[in-house]
C-alpha cells in the first residue's frame, strides 16, 4: 500500500472499452490507479501523464513491475485479437504473451492479480452456468482464456499470490467496439436506415452493462485478496430480440428489426446465462477518498 494506506492498483488495457470504465470507477472509489496502455495518447484526455504507463505487454522488459510502481493489485484486461473468437491467434500467439507477462509480474513480487475471463470458457453448455460448471471451451478465444487460468493456478503451487478470475458475460454500453450489436444498431439508426439486419433473436443471453462490470471489477480488486473464479453477469436471461427492442424503446430509436436475416452463431448455445451467487456473497468495501 502507499503512504495513505490505500491499495496501489494498476490496470492493463486501460484505454480499452472496459478499461476506461474501470479507471473511472476506481477514481469514484478514491482508489485512483495506474493506467497501462500501448499508446499513452489514447488516455491523455482523461488522465494525468503521471498516471499512465506506456507498455507493450508482448515486450514489457524485465523491470515491468517496477515501472508500474510495484502495485498491490493488477487488474489485467488486456487481450489482443477480438472480436474474432475463432482466430488461432488467441492460443498460438496471445496465450504465451499473456502468461509470460503475468508470470514476470508475479516473479517480481506482485501479490494480487485479477484477470478477466469469458463466458465462452463454458463452451456449448446451456442454461444457468455457475462457476462450479466445468470449463468446456469450443472456440480458440475461450480455450486460450481457460488455458491461461489453468497456467496461473498451476503457478500458485510454487508462487504465493492471490488470483481472481472474473468471467465476463455479454458486456454492452457506450464506447463498445463496432463489431457488437449495440454499436451496430446505434450506427444504423444514425444513418437513418429503415431496418436493421440481425438473427432471429430468440437466443437467450446475459447482457451486463459496462458500468456494472466496472463496478464489480473495482470492488473485487479493492479487497486486495483472491476470490477464485467468479461470474460477472446479471443472472437474468433475456432474448437478443427483446433486448434490442428494449434499446429501441429506451433510446426512442425508429428502426425495424429485420429478424432472421443472419443465421444463429455456431459458437454459442441457444440459451445460457450466468449465476452470480458467489459474486453477491462478497461484501462491498468502498475506499475513502
Amino acid at each position: 500500500m502507499n503512504s495513505t494506506g490505500r491499495l496501489k492498483i494498476a490496470v492493463t488495457g486501460a484505454a480499452g472499452f472496459v478499461g476506461r470504465y474501470v479507471m473511472a470507477e476506481l477514481d469514484a472509489r478514491g482508489l485512483g490507479g495506474i493506467a497501462v496502455t500501448r499508446e499513452a495518447g489514447r488516455l491523455a484526455d482523461r488522465l494525468s501523464r503521471e498516471r499512465i504507463v506506456e507498455m507493450d505487454i508482448s515486450a514489457p522488459g524485465g523491470d515491468a513491475y517496477e515501472r508500474l510502481g510495484r502495485p498491490d493489485v493488477v487488474i489485467h484486461l488486456a487481450w489482443q485479437g477480438l472480436p474474432n473468437y475463432k482466430s488461432l491467434h488467441h492460443f498460438e500467439t496471445e496465450l504465451p504473451i499473456q502468461y509470460r507477462f503475468l508470470k514476470g509480474l508475479i516473479d517480481a513480487g506482485l501479490p494480487s492479480l485479477l484477470v478477466t475471463g469469458t463466458c465462452f470458457e463454458y463452451g456449448m453448455q446451456s442454461g444457468p452456468l455457475s462457476e462450479s460448471a466445468p470449463a468446456k471451451p469450443t472456440n480458440p478465444y475461450g480455450f486460450a482464456k481457460d488455458a491461461l487460468r489453468q497456467q496461473l493456478q498451476y503457478l500458485q503451487a510454487s508462487k504465493a499470490f492471490n488470483l481472481t478470475w472474473a468471467r465476463l458475460f455479454f458486456v454492452y454500453g457506450e464506447g463498445q467496439p463496432k463489431g457488437s450489436i449495440y454499436p451496430q444498431l446505434k450506427e444504423a439508426v444514425g444513418r437513418g436506415d429503415a431496418s436493421f439486419n440481425m438473427s432471429g433473436g430468440e437466443q437467450l443471453r446475459d447482457f451486463v452493462s459496462v458500468e456494472e462490470v466496472a463496478r464489480q471489477i473495482a470492488r473485487l480488486a479493492a479487497t486486495g485478496t483472491g476470490h477464485g473464479i467468479l461470474n460477472i453477469c446479471t443472472g437474468k436471461p433475456i432474448s437478443v430480440r427483446n433486448f434490442a427492442e428494449r434499446w429501441l424503446r429506451e433510446k426512442n430509436w425508429d428502426i425495424k428489426l429485420n429478424l432472421g436475416h443472419y443465421p444463429y452463431p455456431d459458437h454459442e448455445p441457444m440459451a445460457f446465462w450466468g449465476t452470480r451467487d458467489r459474486l453477491d456473497s462478497i461484501p462491498d468495501s468502498r475506499a475513502a477518498g
